[in-house]
């Protein structure tokens, strides 16, 4: 999973102004797309009961206490290992994410795991499990991003 989307009207007007460059159009209806890619790599969040945008992990590896990447596996998060650092359950709305060039349709969003870095500056990583079948044959991946109520 590379990237999301998010209609531009499910998201505050300041929210879309500052992301202007990440506004792309689908159809008939705007959307602001969420890239791992991007610079910085950032992520739409409910958190604390409002709608944040929180940097998407830690792919430029300022931070050493976390992993240089953007995902974490569910196991790994049932396991306790992120539990050192505080991490928070978050949801990541989307209506649609890209995975090996596959865009497709989301009804919810996505799961994630809010952590503050030492320096306190919030950060989500997307919580992962092994891919199922459809979703494998779908997107030649092997693991698949947890959806919210939701399973493809």
């Amino acid at each position: 999973m590379r990237a999301i989307a998010l209609p531009t009207s499910e998201l505050p007007d300041e929210v879309v102004k500052e992301l202007h460059a990440r506004v792309y159009t689908r159809g008939d209806q705007k959307e602001v797309r969420f890239d791992w890619r991007a610079v910085p790599a950032l992520l739409p969040v409910w958190w604390n009961g409002r709608l944040q945008i929180v940097r998407w992990g830690n792919r430029d590896r300022a931070e050493r206490k976390l992993p240089p990447t953007g995902w974490t596996w569910k196991a790994t998060v049932e396991k306790g290992r992120w539990v050192g650092i505080e991490p928070e359950p978050v949801e990541i709305p989307a209506n649609y994410v890209l995975a090996n060039g596959v865009w497709f349709r989301v009804r919810e969003g996505l799961r994630g795991l809010m952590v503050r870095t030492p320096s306190g500056v919030p950060a989500v990583f997307v919580v992962c499990e092994p891919a199922t079948r459809y979703y494998r044959v779908m997107t030649r991946a092997e693991w698949m991003p947890v959806l919210i109520k939701e399973i493809i």
